[in-house]
């Protein structure tokens, strides 16, 4: 009996912080891709002399833009446009809120703002 007592705390202490590292290794792992889609972004600027628009959006990263700009010295620069790691797509600025382009996830709410698990991570804020 004593031994389930003592079982039993702690599992209440150790349960909650392991509940939450599911979360804390997703958004890092959103950090990790907006870096890899920032540079892939610096990329396509380097070859193109500007970024993508808005409307061309991360997938001029993956398929030559048919629309807005030219991308004269296009080439593929990802195999892929990811989705954050909640399965919804990255939204793409051109020009950004904060700087001259911002790849953002709304973290794992998918709205606007939030704290912790659900706030925003932006590249501007790396």
């Amino acid at each position: 009996m004593v031994v389930v007592v003592i079982l039993g705390v702690l599992a209440a202490l150790i349960v909650p912080r392991v509940m939450t590292r599911p979360d804390e290794a997703r958004a890092i792992a959103a950090r990790q891709d907006i870096a890899a889609i920032m540079q892939a972004l610096k990329l396509y600027r380097l070859y193109n002399a500007r970024y993508p628009t808005t409307d061309q959006g991360l997938l001029a990263l993956v398929t030559r833009p048919a629309s807005g700009p030219a991308a004269d010295n296009w080439k593929s620069y990802l195999d892929k446009v990811p989705n954050d790691p909640w399965g919804r797509p990255y939204t793409y600025l051109s020009p950004g809120l904060k700087s001259e382009i911002e790849v953002c996830t709304m973290g794992a709410d998918g709205r606007s703002g939030g704290s912790g698990v659900d706030a925003d991570i932006c590249s501007s804020d790396l």
